[in-house]
């Protein structure tokens, strides 16, 4: 993950923060800063495979990662198979919604299933299993409002490619 001291990382916090609080009307710093902290995390794409299978495979379908969380010996083990999947869910269907089609296409485990309903049971089973009291409240606003925080992630993409297009116009004209 990157460093909250990395200018990535506090890019990230702040065009969340002026986004979700500007756009949404959304102030929770906890809220917030799981967001912003969820861009900082997916950005290196490593967390991304980070629930693996019994033979340390990484699983890149949400399907899969839920029958791993389901297959879980211990709480913990389920509850951050099912954090993972609400954040890789969430990461998706909010910053590169266009790659859904790809991640659900033919021959995938994942083309019958909706991203936004199973992130939603997974924050939501993820809050009821965390083995940290403090995470349990976020993860649960994660559940009941997933759809105004995946809209939230696509303003702050698109706040990030008008900063980009920005700076490359500058350079351009330098």
């Amino acid at each position: 993950m990157i460093s909250e001291s990395h200018p990535l990382h506090r890019l990230f916090r702040g065009l969340t923060e002026s986004t979700f609080l500007m756009e949404l009307g959304v102030g929770d710093p906890s809220l917030v800063g799981y967001v912003s902290n969820l861009l900082a995390a997916f950005v290196p794409s490593q967390p991304i495979g980070q629930v693996r299978d019994k033979q340390g495979r990484p699983l890149f379908e949400v399907l899969k990662m839920v029958a791993e969380a389901e297959s879980a010996a211990d709480q913990g083990r389920r509850g951050e198979c099912h954090r993972h999947v609400g954040d890789f869910t969430l990461f998706w269907t909010g910053v590169y919604p266009e790659a859904l089609g790809k991640l659900r296409g033919e021959g995938s485990a994942d083309r019958l299933i909706d991203y936004q309903q199973q992130g939603k049971r997974s924050y939501y089973l993820a809050s009821t299993l965390s083995a940290r009291s403090d995470d349990r409240p976020v993860l649960r606003r994660l559940s009941d409002e997933f759809e105004l925080c995946a809209f939230g992630l696509s303003q702050v993409r698109k706040e990030w490619e008008k900063l980009e297009f920005e700076v490359r116009d500058k350079h351009l004209w330098s």
